[in-house]
């Protein structure tokens, strides 16, 4: 099943996009496969919480899981880290996520 997301790449220009919630794909991978990011300029370390180049905001008002201390610590460090920042690896796609809505941070 696939839900409805808007990201606002870092022009400032907003994509609705599909997302499949059967994929376990997260948000970072979501903007690689819809090219919303230039390449080598978001998920650099893969995935792994150890890089803060798929930073968002999120714009929209929903229940999101804890961020890990892993993913807490890559924010301490990271630039442009706002009080709604999360890592877009971390944010796993899920049914209750329709109509998220969030913003790419800009490259630090």
């Amino acid at each position: 099943m696939d839900i409805k997301i808007t990201i606002i790449d870092r022009q400032g220009i907003p994509h609705k996009i599909d997302a499949p919630t059967d994929m376990n794909m997260n948000v970072m991978e979501l903007v690689r496969s819809y090219e919303l990011a230039p390449d080598g300029t978001i998920g650099i370390c893969g995935g792994m919480a150890m890089c803060a180049s798929c930073q968002c905001y999120v714009l929209s008002n929903h229940e999101l899981p804890e961020k890990s201390d892993d993913e807490d610590a890559m924010l301490a460090e990271a630039f442009h880290v706002k009080e709604n920042s999360r890592l877009g690896c971390q944010l796993h796609i899920k049914p209750e996520m329709e109509g998220l809505q969030i913003e790419l941070a800009p490259e630090s």
